[in-house]
């Protein structure tokens, strides 16, 4: 994909037009950004509900039948189940195992492990363990 930019006088001058054959969840997402409509899910913490915006996310588990959204300096609780979160989630967002979903933009670095798993480290230093079976497509989506 090309991508322009051209500086202009004033803010009252800015623009951007994208040019696209379909509209795919990048494109979309892409759009999202550009217009500030980031997305967000409802979360709950110390009995509070509040909206935390996709971007934010650095990845959601399942445990115990209760699932946990994670942030770089919080936890909270959902009460989305994991693939109901996979439909409300952009294309930055990964199933790493069947308990998982990581955000990718937010992988520091990965490292294979002997038994075929990968360790995913992520910007807050967490790391995430990548279930055999998922490996191949982080790889592909990853670029490696």
């Amino acid at each position: 994909m090309k991508v322009e930019l051209q500086r202009v006088e004033s803010a009252g001058e800015e623009s951007a037009l994208i040019r696209a054959v379909e509209v795919t969840e990048n494109i979309q997402y892409a759009v999202d950004v550009l217009e500030n409509n980031c997305r967000s899910l409802p979360v709950t913490r110390d009995g509070e509900t509040l909206m935390v915006r996709t971007d934010k996310i650095y990845y959601a588990e399942s445990v115990d039948k209760r699932s946990y959204v994670y942030t770089k300096e919080n936890c909270y609780e959902t009460k989305l189940r994991l693939y109901e979160m996979e439909e409300q989630l952009n294309a930055n967002f990964f199933r790493c195992s069947k308990a998982l979903i990581i955000n990718i933009r937010k992988i520091k670095s990965v490292r294979s492990e002997i038994n075929g798993r990968m360790i995913a480290e992520l910007l807050n230093g967490e790391e995430i363990v990548i279930s055999r079976s998922y490996v191949k497509d982080l790889k592909r989506k990853l670029g490696l």
